[in-house]
């Protein structure tokens, strides 16, 4: 859990979920259009949401144009943010994390590319917008 490691000791590392790390996310078709946002009182502002959308239209321009294949994850940066947005089988998942230096680990790609969006709905610290 290098993710993780980079927060915590390594006793602790083990019974931290990556969601804990999870301020927000969004759900997105396969053609790049939003469908759900579950935010946390962290991540209020969604503007966040249109980077995203913007960064998945120019993905798939630069996909189709200079026919490259399509990657399975993206990391986009602001001052305030970091968004990792992964590609699902049937859509895309944007996962807001709080800006750190600490790098993206494979196992959290990983993990991110099997999340569930649906558990969300009961989840204490997201709501749904």
């Amino acid at each position: 859990m290098q993710f993780l490691s980079q927060f915590l000791a390594p006793s602790e590392a083990r019974r931290v979920s990556y969601i804990d790390f999870v301020i927000g996310v969004t759900v997105f078709d396969l053609s790049g259009l939003p469908k759900e946002y579950f935010v946390t009182v962290e991540s209020h502002d969604i503007s966040w949401i249109q980077t995203i959308f913007q960064g998945l239209g120019l993905q798939a321009l630069l996909t189709s144009c200079l026919q490259l294949g399509a990657g399975q994850h993206t990391v986009i940066h602001s001052k305030e943010y970091r968004a990792v947005v992964v590609k699902q089988r049937v859509r895309y998942v944007a996962f807001l994390l709080c800006y750190t230096n600490a790098g993206i680990s494979e196992e959290f790609i990983r993990w991110a590319q099997t999340f569930e969006p649906n558990q969300l709905r009961s989840h204490d610290r997201f709501s749904s917008v």
